[in-house]
């Protein structure tokens, strides 16, 4: 696939967070004899020549350098010997996700050495498909053993003088004021799904080995029933798959794809049967949203639902290149960054202001990589969201064609320089020009070995920097280059193109 200003080799960048797939479950730990327990029993994959900042992707190389004039787009369980209280287990590996994708630790401190805990009565619970239930079983082992083991142990050495304690009254009805994280989070919520994509029965490749896939987020946006998401978390169930939308109530309904545009990473879905009295959220205006404002990220990081985290705008306009580390296929956003947790799962959840309007679309971690035993990484806080004003833009594409539209100015750009600025290739894909005469470049007169530095006034130091800031605008619109040739400054005016469609 190769795209307009995309070329071959994009500089290492955040990758897309996968959606976490079925957790491993834990076996229940054996109680100790005696125990009162005893008895009881979870690129610019460019078009045809082309980054989810969370994983780094490098996407597959095209001709030397260049992209495609057109484009427009870049293209384990734990030892039942060990002393008690056990160490917290590792999380689980969530192998895949629906586009992309514990260690074993050893004894803990022995608090009291009381063996080990009692196992909870009536056995596990039943396992299905989706990390879903699988992860929540984890943390819930972790929590309700360690509680367990401190409970034992402080049983187990009392020495019989008695203490009295008074707890605080509560209010019958304690309620939020408006503005603050929990009002703003309860409000929302209920506008927020946790999405289960699962692939066709062929799979995707054609192998026979299919029902993979994994969880993301997505969100009302308005109230005929279509579900606002990142192309990523729905990809791999686009062909013959199934989609379900789960709501904070706990009520599931089937979904099917409207549209999707990969090189924005945005999609649209629509509930089957979408119940009445939906809540869209507000759409805020991301072009007002300045560096240190308020964010609030609502999403099912590892499959963990409705979760609610917060942080702030760290910057603006961002560029961002990512992928989903396997099909070359890379997306390019001029992100708003947050320090707001987000992790593999929070992918197409909103990201909100301080007054509960969506500002962005969760997309993309930077990660130091993974560790703990995990094979996905996770926050460390360094988030990419899409811009709200773009994703209404592309959202409104799909919802009307199906289809989406990027704008483009028709030269192919060599993707592997970084710093000085994005070069013109000397040549188009497959030995084509790098600037057809009748190209909204060729018009304004740029030439192979230009050196564009400045697009409408933002710098640019690298070919998916260009690409991150074309798709800002629209076709149509009117912008000023800035570039360099045979050292010396220039400037151009010119009228953006348009290309339909994703490249393949």
């Amino acid at each position: 696939m190769s795209t307009e200003n995309e070329g071959n080799a994009v500089p290492a960048a955040p990758s897309v967070p996968p959606r976490p797939d079925t957790a491993p479950e834990s076996p229940a730990p054996v109680p100790p004899a005696g125990s009162p327990d005893s008895a009881a029993a979870h690129t610019p994959s460019p078009g045809p020549g082309a980054a989810d900042p969370a994983h780094g992707s490098t996407p597959p190389a095209g001709p030397a350098g260049a992209q495609d004039p057109y484009a427009g787009h870049p293209a384990a369980p734990q030892n039942p010997g060990a002393s008690w209280p056990p160490p917290p287990p590792a999380l689980p590996s969530y192998a895949g996700g629906a586009t992309h994708g514990g260690g074993t630790h050893g004894g803990g401190p022995v608090w009291g050495d009381h063996g080990t805990p009692p196992a909870p009565a009536g056995g596990g619970p039943r396992r299905r498909s989706g990390g879903l239930v699988a992860a929540v079983l984890v943390a819930a082992l972790v929590a309700g053993g360690v509680g367990g083991g401190i409970g034992y142990w402080a049983a187990e050495r009392n020495d019989g003088t008695g203490s009295t304690t008074v707890s605080a009254a509560a209010p019958q009805d304690l309620k939020r004021e408006p503005g603050t994280v929990a009002a703003v989070a309860g409000k929302a919520l209920p506008g927020v799904v946790t999405i289960e994509a699962k692939s066709g029965a062929g799979g995707l490749d054609g192998s026979g080995e299919g029902g993979e896939g994994g969880t993301g987020t997505g969100f009302v946006y308005d109230r005929e029933g279509h579900i606002l998401t990142n192309n990523h978390v729905v990809e791999s169930a686009a062909e013959g798959g199934t989609l379900s939308a789960t709501f904070s109530d706990g009520k599931t309904y089937d979904a099917e794809v409207v549209g999707r545009a990969q090189g924005y990473d945005v999609a649209v879905l629509k509930l089957k049967d979408a119940p009445g009295g939906l809540a869209p959220l507000p759409l805020g205006d991301s072009e007002k949203v300045a560096v240190g404002d308020s964010t609030i990220a609502i999403g099912a990081p590892f499959g963990l639902s409705n979760t609610v985290t917060t942080g702030i705008i760290s910057a603006k306009n961002r560029p961002v290149a990512s992928g989903d580390g396997s099909s070359g296929k890379n997306s390019y956003m001029s992100a708003l960054q947050t320090d707001a947790s987000i992790n593999p799962g929070n992918s197409g959840g909103p990201l909100l202001d301080s007054g509960g309007a969506v500002i962005g679309i969760n997309s993309a971690i930077q990660s130091a990589g993974s560790g703990m035993g995990q094979s996905q990484a996770g926050s460390i806080g360094l988030g990419f969201a899409i811009p709200i004003n773009q994703a209404k833009t592309v959202a409104e594409q799909l919802i009307k064609t199906g289809t989406p539209v990027y704008p483009v100015i028709g030269a192919t750009v060599d993707m592997s320089g970084q710093g000085g600025g994005a070069k013109i290739a000397s040549e188009g894909t497959g030995g084509t020009e790098a600037v057809p005469p009748d190209s909204p470049a060729g018009r304004a007169g740029l030439k192979s070995g230009d050196v564009i530095t400045g697009f409408d006034g933002k710098e640019i130091d690298s070919g998916p920097t260009l690409i991150s800031e074309i798709w800002t605008h629209k076709p149509g619109d009117k912008v000023k280059l800035t570039y360099e040739r045979d050292g010396k400054e220039q400037t151009a005016e010119l009228t953006l193109g348009e290309r339909k469609g994703d490249s393949n």
